[in-house]
């Protein structure tokens, strides 16, 4: 975009349908600081695999009641088309972020505006719960302001469908074209009070009963079986203690200072349980209580991160690959006891998380699934396949399901299932790191490590696209002294074997992922985030693992081996 369309995107905005505060700032911008003035308008801001999110601040590429309220508009007017001969009903819920509560009312007040009746959470709740809430109050559509684990800066528009899941395409680009077809003075922000009802304590029950149904297998010993809990001041505080209490769980310790709803999150760096920095006040309390597990969910509550005691009684970080292979285990150990794999059951995962989600499937003869990132295509699987059972499915940014009650990653029951597994191998003399060590013994050892490169602004973006131009013109012919054997390309949906020449079509929609794998094991994936200005390199290693004593040393091997990759790549 030029210089002179920047500068008649932004101009538009001093009309009088925006308000004046919106327009001193525009001004200001367009006289002093031409640079932010090209950052904020020289795009749109555009769905990823999360919806859509950014930071807040006038201009059309930023987060702000104008974008939101065009987006529902185009939304609006999409429902409208989509359901002719139905009541329209939308569920809204939002997060502890900065403006998340005015934003979610500015929201309901365009969907009330244009006749569709609102339910909206009265208060911060759950993504999981949103993602209940839609099925529950039979919606068509479900709305959650958040920005997930982003720098407080941030805020961001999940949109749902009436299954509970994410949207996917074409709906995503149907609705871009809708909301495309309008300009901003097209905005209804007339709120028809009488459509919009304050939701709470009524979904709140049925969503923790289901949450205790779904996540609970008799775990025996739970007063034993002693657990820290931070919310890393999200939003998890509203329900999952009294989850983990109905679920007889009476030995929570609450990390206190992290409990209190906080959009600046003032006691971490990230409010990411991806992090190790974030667990750390849950770890020191931990020692102090002698904890057997520590439990942190970022700030919309889908994602978890947790830490158990090894073999030396240390506590120690599990990465989500790790938590996924012992949670999927257990769901398909306990399936197979109650006689109920038939040959009619999945589980599922993402492109870029661990191969050893297929060899499970494999053991316990059930189907793999795999997915694109973002867990609204796995919800999308159980839309598409009704006739199948899903048992349960996560991916490596530590996101986990369990069944489909929830069509997304859920950080409340996902919790619940962490401590009947972690109990449960107490009670038997074991622990969740035992378990581990024996799934690695059973089905050989993989380790996983993500690198993400952030790259802002224009600049970056352009940096991040020729890095991918690069990989798929130049395929890396060896990588750790083993020879590439195939190279997957999601966007041309394309699978070579650079050793023979053969290609394949991948059946997976579209996206811009390149996948390699040498002759020894080896993954490497590529993949610019949807949502961030970053690009992300996962990777993949495997070896085996003889004997649980050995896993320090086996393990060990398996780092360097992705430290050499790394450096050979210039990644680091």
């Amino acid at each position: 975009m030029t210089s002179e369309e920047i500068l008649k995107n932004a101009e538009a905005w001093l009309a009088d349908f925006f308000d004046t505060d919106t327009r001193n700032k525009v001004q200001e911008l367009i006289n002093n600081d031409p640079e932010e003035l090209k950052e904020r308008f020289y795009r749109n801001l555009e769905f990823g695999t999360g919806g859509m999110r950014g930071t807040m601040g006038v201009g059309t590429n930023r987060i702000n009641k104008y974008t939101l309220g065009k987006n529902t508009q185009g939304l609006s007017n999409y429902i409208k088309k989509s359901f002719p001969d139905k009541k329209h009903k939308v569920v809204i819920a939002y997060d502890c972020r900065h403006n998340s509560d005015t934003l979610a009312k500015v929201v309901a007040d365009v969907f009330s505006a244009n006749g569709i009746e609102v339910f909206l959470f009265s208060g911060l709740r759950p993504t999981p719960e949103l993602s209940f809430a839609v099925k529950y109050l039979e919606c068509q559509c479900g709305i959650v302001l958040t920005a997930s684990h982003n720098p407080p800066e941030y805020n961001g528009y999940k949109v749902y469908w009436q299954d509970g899941g994410q949207i996917v395409p074409p709906q995503d680009h149907e609705i871009i074209n809708e909301i495309e077809c309008l300009s901003f003075e097209d905005i209804n922000f007339k709120a028809i009070e009488n459509n919009i009802q304050y939701i709470d304590k009524d979904v709140d029950e049925a969503f923790i009963n289901a949450s205790v149904e779904n996540g609970s297998f008799n775990a025996q010993e739970k007063d034993n079986f002693s657990i820290v809990f931070t919310a890393l001041h999200g939003t998890s505080i509203t329900v999952l203690p009294e989850v983990l209490k109905r679920a007889g769980y009476k030995n929570v310790h609450l990390v206190e200072e992290q409990a209190v709803p906080n959009g600046d999150f003032s006691t971490v760096k990230s409010p990411n349980p991806e992090e190790p920095e974030a667990l750390a006040m849950a770890l020191k309390k931990a020692a102090e209580v002698n904890a057997d597990m520590v439990i942190g969910t970022d700030p919309d509550s889908d994602r978890l991160g947790i830490a158990v005691r090894d073999n030396e009684g240390k506590m120690v970080l599990l990465n989500g690959n790790q938590t996924m292979i012992l949670m999927t285990r257990f769901l398909l150990d306990k399936w197979k006891k109650e006689n109920r794999i038939n040959g009619n059951q999945y589980i599922a995962s993402t492109i870029v998380s661990t191969p050893m989600m297929k060899v499970l499937a494999r053991n316990y003869q059930v189907e793999y699934k795999e997915a694109l990132t973002g867990f609204k295509w796995i919800a999308k699987m159980i839309k598409d396949f009704p006739m199948q059972e899903f048992i349960g499915g996560g991916e490596e940014s530590f996101g986990y399901m369990v069944g489909d009650f929830v069509r997304d990653k859920d950080a409340v029951t996902s919790s619940l299932l962490a401590c009947e597994i972690a109990a449960d191998a107490k009670a038997k003399g074991s622990s969740f790191y035992n378990d581990l060590l024996k799934c690695y013994e059973d089905f050989g050892l993989y380790r996983e490590k993500l690198i993400s490169l952030t790259k802002q602004g224009i600049s970056g973006a352009n940096e991040i696209k020729q890095m991918m131009v690069d990989l798929r013109e130049n395929p890396i012919k060896e990588i750790g002294g083993s020879k590439v054997q195939f190279l997957e390309d999601y966007q041309s949906s394309m699978r070579t074997n650079l050793l023979t020449g053969d290609k394949d079509t991948l059946a997976i929609p579209s996206s811009n992922v390149l996948i390699y794998y040498t002759e020894d094991g080896t993954k490497i994936a590529a993949r610019p985030s949807g949502t961030e200005p970053k690009i992300k390199f996962y990777f993949s290693v495997q070896g085996t693992l003889d004997h649980a004593k050995n896993y320090d040393k086996e393990i060990a091997k398996l780092d360097e081996k992705i430290d050499r990759i790394i450096k050979e790549l210039a990644l680091n």
